[in-house]
């Protein structure tokens, strides 16, 4: 067996020498060392099932044989020259790219993170319609720098003293705590409907773009009415405005359809993505229509951006995707978890609402005032990690628990996620 420093070492270390920005999960954490598909292996050899990937990052399982080995064989041919030069794998993915988009997406641009991606798209967005000015949702997360945090609406996540000028919040569409103390349908989408009173009101007229997220993750799995983006998009169309949507954490048929916006039946104007097209290979692209994008003509490069190893990893992740399926089983699995913890939900109270699309769903633990329950959810997570099952949790309140698996996963790994769930809130209870 190899020689791990363990979980106790790497905190001292951490508390050493990195920066204290960065903070983790669980109480007594482990020291994860091997990933399999589904499963990761920590030092002393337990197994866990994998509920989170990496925070929507390893949809097709870790360490997966057929896009690893594709990695390599790349790896041991050519690794690096910039994007300066010509390769082929990246103008091969940026073409793929634009036949599994939605609509008329077409041009790419790439780079290594998400937050990169959005700042390009933003960026693209200020290019095309001479404005700098930007609408944002409230409990949003796009980004770690100085503009991305800017169009951020979760103040833990917003860490700079001097945010970027320039910028609107519109009530975001969270219907279990809606903002603005409306019920849907009864509310007309007023959520959707703010945005023109802020264009009016807040801005000069002709804001460059609104940014969404189509399923808000940090937020807590916080998923709009169905005809929310087409409201939108009416709105931003009628002041020549564009619309961004962020499938950072969303894209890659994690909700079903390869991008989540899909399930709106609305096609952005510039699409920013990242996380899952290189199933743990730093990768990120923002994509937009030819003629938004033939407006970015002054120089631009990422030095890492489509690198010819990254590059193989997004194309090996969209045969991946196609040829297993992985949008049916994300959207079979996906049913089967949302239906398992609604039932979960009418027998423990603390289980608020249930929300999510495909395998992107949100369990809300809150109080009997509907007050955040984050110390109850701490808790059942270390529980469930304890039992062999790593879940996520998000929320502004920190109390959403959120399922976000490798898309691979079985019927089996569902009813075992759910019956270890079910006999961690029975002790707590």
């Amino acid at each position: 067996m190899e020689n791990y420093i363990g979980a106790k070492k790497i905190l001292e270390k951490k508390k050493k020498f990195i920066m204290p920005c960065l903070g983790h999960f669980y109480f007594e954490p482990p020291q994860f060392v091997r990933g399999e598909m589904q499963y990761l292996f920590d030092d002393a050899g337990k197994k866990y099932l994998d509920m989170y990937a990496g925070v929507s990052v390893i949809n097709c399982g870790h360490c997966n044989p057929f896009i690893t080995e594709k990695i390599c064989t790349q790896v041991k041919k050519l690794q690096h020259v910039c994007n300066i030069y010509l390769t082929e794998n990246f103008v091969n993915l940026a073409e793929k790219l634009a036949e599994v988009t939605p609509g008329n997406l077409q041009k790419s641009f790439f780079c290594s993170t998400g937050t990169e991606a959005n700042e390009g798209a933003l960026l693209l967005a200020s290019i095309y319609t001479k404005s700098s000015e930007f609408i944002a949702l409230q409990n949003s997360l796009h980004g770690r720098t100085k503009l991305t945090m800017s169009l951020t609406g979760i103040g833990m996540w917003r860490t700079d003293f001097n945010p970027v000028g320039g910028i609107n919040f519109a009530p975001n569409p969270y219907c279990y705590r809606c903002p603005l103390g409306k019920k849907y349908p009864e509310c007309d989408l007023e959520c959707a409907n703010k945005i023109e009173t802020i264009i009016q009101t807040a801005t000069s007229g002709k804001p460059a773009a609104l940014i969404a997220e189509p399923i808000q993750g940090n937020a807590g799995i916080v998923v709009p009415p169905k005809n929310y983006f087409k409201r939108v998009k009416e709105i931003l169309s009628k002041y020549n405005s564009l619309l961004i949507i962020d499938e950072v954490q969303t894209g890659f048929a994690r909700t079903g359809k390869m991008f989540a916006i899909e399930n709106f039946d609305v096609v952005p104007d510039i699409m920013s993505m990242a996380k899952a097209l290189g199933n743990g290979q730093p990768i990120s692209a923002f994509i937009s229509t030819e003629k938004i994008a033939d407006s970015y003509t002054r120089p631009g490069a990422s030095t890492l951006g489509g690198n010819p190893v990254s590059s193989t990893a997004g194309l090996a992740v969209l045969e991946y995707i196609a040829e297993n399926n992985l949008m049916q089983n994300a959207r079979d699995r996906g049913e089967q978890l949302k239906n398992g913890l609604k039932n979960l939900q009418k027998k423990y109270p603390i289980i608020g609402d249930v929300r999510g699309i495909g395998l992107m769903i949100g369990a809300e633990f809150v109080h009997a005032d509907k007050t955040p329950a984050a110390k109850e959810l701490d808790e059942v997570l270390e529980v469930l990690k304890n039992r062999g099952f790593i879940i996520g949790k998000g929320g502004v309140g920190r109390n959403v628990m959120a399922f976000q698996p490798p898309l691979i996963i079985t019927e089996k790994n569902v009813d075992d996620v759910l019956n270890a769930l079910d006999l961690s809130l029975s002790e707590m209870k």
